[in-house]
């Protein structure tokens, strides 16, 4: 007996996908909002923020 499977989803593998999908972005903005620093300093910004910070305490 031959059987085919056919692409079947209910409501609760839909919701379940999508929810993976939330937590997956989520999880993605986290990680980038905790290493912003190491992200701006990457770039070169860092360096220049910190010498204006610098110089306001030298005033």
């Amino acid at each position: 007996m031959h059987f085919t499977p056919l692409a079947y989803l209910d409501p609760g593998s839909g919701s379940f996908l999508l929810q993976i999908l939330l937590a997956a972005l989520l999880a993605i903005g986290v990680a980038v909002r905790a290493s912003w620093g190491k992200i701006k300093k990457l770039f070169g910004k860092g360096q220049a923020d910190e010498l204006t910070d610098d110089d306001a305490d030298e005033k």
